[in-house]
């Protein structure tokens, strides 16, 4: 593993607004800027805030310090205790007795650290078969990576680890990393080859998008495999195939892959040849909501139809534009559907809630005039485990369309 820069931390003493301590206390991660009421000096990235109770004066909580984020501090304990290798081999070793049971299975690609929800906030680490792939969103980590990484490397038994870099930490120097830098072990390719429940698929840990490959959606593609069989599939939104593999490997007839990215269809297509089966497998690289629309002007029809966006709703202000959003996929999309047909719809949304989402999506299927009926409703898979609300922003509901 390479030498780690040694970057000095200090202590800070805060003390929090009242509404702020009592969040915080009932086990929320996040403190913003205008929840400090008292801070003693000035902190630096990672430094160690110590947060003091306001009436009794004792450290009821630990976190680090974030000077280039709105939330100021992330709490990292809502306990007293020392960032020492020992509490994070501790809080490592918990995370992965989360994902032991998914690893029985044909499945060697998991997320091993899913930011505050395993206690690292803005810390991602992803496993793909012997490679770890390390996304940062935020600095308070530097100081502290010669005491994780080292942990998580024994833990997930891999070879090589790569660090990834959000786009503000890629704009900075102050850190001395490189995004899709190899920080331990070698990396043959910067393509690496897994498997999701016997299904092959690849990832570009690299040049790829967050850590190279979508993870969240791995129970509702193995599910949709299996609702394939002999059907014809349309997989909106389809990325690199996550969805159109399983249909094909379940025995989808045809599949069509539809995404504005051509390039990401390329590797649609080359996954789709990693894995035996018979069916026939197109792409159309065009909007999505273009491409619905020509679908429906060809008065095409498909056995399976899943729409799965990315997130509409980065921020506040777009929460009523993506609700509308929704609203138009779930309307186009059912004009798709055959009769006994099936609808995926999903969302990856966080400020979205999960009724809000399946109340649009059904308000939508109702005023196309066409019966359905609610096959069931998922969450997040084993591995991205919900520790406070606003941890949880995945839901898929599948809908069978009767007439």
């Amino acid at each position: 593993m390479i030498q780690f820069p040694h970057i000095k931390t200090q202590r800070l003493a805060i003390k929090l607004k009242p509404k702020a301590e009592k969040l915080v206390k009932q086990g929320h991660p996040w403190i913003f800027e205008d929840s400090i009421a008292k801070q003693n000096k000035a902190g630096n990235a990672g430094d160690i805030a110590i947060l003091f109770d306001q009436r009794k004066d004792k450290v009821f909580a630990i976190g680090l310090y974030d000077p280039d984020s709105p939330i100021r501090i992330k709490v990292i304990s809502a306990s007293p205790t020392t960032l020492d290798t020992l509490f994070f081999q501790q809080r490592i070793a918990t995370a992965f007795s989360k994902r032991t049971e998914l690893l029985k299975t044909a499945t060697n690609s998991y997320r091993l650290l899913f930011g505050e929800n395993d206690g690292f906030p803005g810390f991602i680490a992803d496993v793909y078969k012997d490679v770890l792939v390390v996304k940062l969103y935020t600095g308070i980590w530097f100081p502290y990576l010669e005491m994780i990484l080292p942990e998580l490397v024994s833990i997930s038994k891999v070879n090589t680890v790569v660090v990834r870099l959000s786009r503000n930490l890629q704009k900075s120097n102050a850190h001395g990393f490189k995004d899709g830098q190899v920080i331990h072990g070698t990396l043959p390719s910067e393509v690496i080859y897994f498997k999701e429940h016997g299904i092959r698929f690849s990832a570009n840990v690299i040049h790829g998008h967050k850590t190279g490959y979508f993870l969240d959606h791995r129970h509702n593609r193995k599910r949709v495999g299996e609702l394939s069989k002999g059907n014809r599939v349309l997989d909106i939104f389809s990325y690199a195939g996550g969805f159109s593999v399983h249909a094909l490997a379940g025995g989808a007839t045809e599949v069509v892959s539809l995404d504005i990215s051509a390039q990401a269809l390329e590797v649609a297509l080359e996954n789709g040849k990693l894995n035996p089966s018979k069916g026939t497998h197109k792409v159309m690289a065009v909007d999505a909501f273009v491409g619905l629309q020509q679908l429906i002007d060809e008065q095409q029809k498909f056995d399976i139809v899943v729409i799965d966006p990315p997130s509409f709703a980065k921020s506040a202000r777009e929460i009523e534009s993506a609700k509308h959003s929704y609203s138009r996929l779930a309307s186009l999309g059912v004009q798709l559907v055959t009769k006994k047909g099936i609808l995926v719809l999903a969302s990856c949304s966080s400020r979205i809630t999960a009724q809000q989402f399946f109340d649009i999506s059904e308000q939508a299927i109702a005023k196309s005039k066409r019966s359905f009926k609610v096959i069931e409703k998922t969450f997040h898979d084993s591995d991205h485990p919900i520790s406070f609300p606003e941890g949880a922003y995945l839901k898929c509901g599948y809908y069978h369309l009767d007439s």
